[in-house]
C-alpha cells in the first residue's frame, strides 16, 4: 500500500472532501465522511471482522478486485488502524 494517509477506521485514502467531520464541524483528518460524521462513527457498533468483510465487498464491487487479493489487502490493513487498536 501507498503512503497516502489513510481513514483510521477502513483505510480508505484521504483526500479534501473525504474527511469526517468532529462535533464542531470542523474536519476530523484521521477518518473519512463515511466512517466518522458530526464527531462520532457512523456505525459505532460496527466490529473489526464486519469492517473487513464491508471493505472486501466494496473492493470487489467498485474496484472489480479479485476477492483473494482485495481481502489479502484488507486483512493485512485494517487490523493496524487507530480504530481498531492492534
Amino acid at each position: 500500500m501507498d503512503n497516502k494517509m489513510r481513514c483510521q477506521s477502513c483505510g480508505m485514502p484521504l483526500d479534501d472532501g473525504y474527511y469526517g467531520t468532529n462535533s464542531d464541524g470542523k474536519e476530523n483528518f484521521l477518518y473519512c465522511k463515511f466512517c466518522y460524521r458530526h464527531g462520532q462513527f457512523t456505525e459505532p457498533n460496527l466490529t473489526l471482522d464486519q469492517m473487513i468483510q464491508k471493505s472486501v465487498t466494496h473492493m470487489m464491487d467498485e474496484l472489480q478486485m479479485e476477492e483473494p487479493r482485495a481481502r489479502e489487502l484488507v486483512t493485512t490493513l485494517i487490523p493496524t488502524l487507530k480504530r481498531w487498536g492492534r
